[in-house]
């Protein structure tokens, strides 16, 4: 059996990471001969070495055997040049089965092209929705489970999404999450960082970034000497830090609704606590070209980061006193770490992970009212650790089962 497994950005490493894993376990147990051939087709979508090639290396992921170089552009561009590049490769290794995961637009790219060239597609973490068809992320999910075969799913809500949109019930198996194995895998490895070293190795030294001549100003460096007593508190004692994380473009993409969250976070959130932001390139850009940047850089208490790594990121969710994100993953690891988590969207794909559910995640949007509220209450919250249903660490296992033993006749 040959496997061609689709990765195009971050949160797809982290899933085809145990998923890579089992396949080599399930060959160590069986004949050279009839061992799983697997190939790892890495888009290109994240191209940034700090966004990319860091979580290859952290996570133990043999490079891709083949990248396809799609790199930045439109929703668009990234499907369209993803799936003429990926049809020659489908076409001259001719695999049995496509994995794809999650649903970034290599997910959509892969499923749609697989199912043209007649080859059985998996998709791994199937059965989320939204319920916002704004979101391009609600599309590539929708297009992706209509057209694969076997549709894994990491709760029995996303089963039942599945079914109320008439997937038959044979394509449909509930494995548990695959996140969760990543992060049974590597958390004493994260537990053994410390926060000073992650805050020194990742520390947003250089704060001012060329854009255009229009938006070049003089920014003042980041006043160093909070950065050494944050450093020296957390080397003696528990810190007490918030994290945050925004990317989305729902919340930075318009100033009147990204400078009241800034303002936020600069002028009420830091004179309760450190602030730790591990800051995307997108936010960052707009945060300059809105005249915000100033303001977040030289703003007491708040503590820049480039990206950081899987473990780094691990850690600091560890300690926190609460998270702040509009990340789908996030949402997920802090409900089994236990950390309140503020999701600032309006909707997630991942109920399951809300308090009213038993997790650690309140939806608050980005309205300023209901993020003050909720931040003011959940910040004096005490950790809940939650086990959804077989989000136990083994799901990659069950998720190379379930290929093995599909019959792609059930039900006809």
């Amino acid at each position: 059996m040959k496997i061609l497994s689709i990765v195009g950005a971050r949160p797809n490493f982290m899933k085809i990471a145990p998923f890579i894993q089992a396949i080599s376990a399930y060959n160590q147990t069986i004949p050279i001969k009839t061992r799983i051939r697997h190939i790892l087709v890495h888009t290109g979508q994240h191209y940034d070495d700090r966004m990319s090639k860091k979580f290859f290396e952290e996570l133990n992921i043999p490079g891709a055997d083949i990248n396809l170089g799609i790199g930045s552009g439109t929703h668009a561009e990234q499907v369209g040049y993803t799936m003429i590049e990926l049809e020659k490769v489908i076409r001259h290794e001719k695999p049995n089965w496509i994995v794809v995961c999650g649903d970034v637009n290599a997910t959509l790219a892969a499923s749609v092209t697989g199912k043209k060239e007649w080859v059985k597609v998996c998709h791994i973490e199937a059965g989320l929705r939204s319920g916002d068809s704004q979101m391009p992320e609600e599309i590539n999910r929708l297009v992706t489970d209509r057209l694969s075969d076997l549709l894994l799913t990491p709760d029995r809500l996303s089963g039942q999404n599945l079914l109320n949109e008439g997937i038959p019930d044979y394509k449909i198996k509930f494995v548990g999450n695959i996140m969760i194995d990543t992060l049974e895998a590597n958390y004493y490895k994260a537990a053994k960082l410390k926060i000073a070293d992650i805050i020194n190795s990742n520390l947003l030294e250089d704060l001012s970034e060329d854009l255009t001549n229009k938006h070049q100003r003089s920014i003042p460096k980041k006043i160093w000497q909070d950065v050494e007593l944050l450093i020296s508190k957390s080397e003696k004692s528990h810190l007490n830090f918030a994290i945050l994380t925004m990317h989305r473009p729902s919340n930075v993409d318009r100033r009147d609704i990204l400078e009241p969250i800034i303002n936020f976070i600069c002028d009420e959130i830091t004179q309760d606590m450190a602030l730790l932001w591990p800051i995307h390139p997108r936010t960052q850009k707009r945060l300059q070209e809105f005249g915000l940047w100033e303001k977040v850089s030289s703003t007491k208490n708040l503590i820049l980061l480039h990206p950081i790594g899987y473990h780094e990121m691990l850690r600091l969710n560890m300690d926190a006193t609460i998270m702040l994100t509009d990340s789908g993953g996030l949402q997920e690891e802090c409900t089994v770490l236990g950390t309140p988590c503020l999701t600032l969207r309006w909707n997630t794909e991942r109920p399951i992970t809300l308090h009213e559910n038993g997790g650690a995640s309140i939806l608050v949007g980005n309205d300023l009212n209901r993020i003050r509220e909720e931040y003011q209450k959940r910040r004096k919250f005490p950790r809940k650790p939650v086990r959804p249903e077989l989000w136990d660490g083994q799901t990659a296992g069950r998720c190379l089962r379930a290929i093995l033993e599909f019959n792609y006749n059930v039900g006809n």
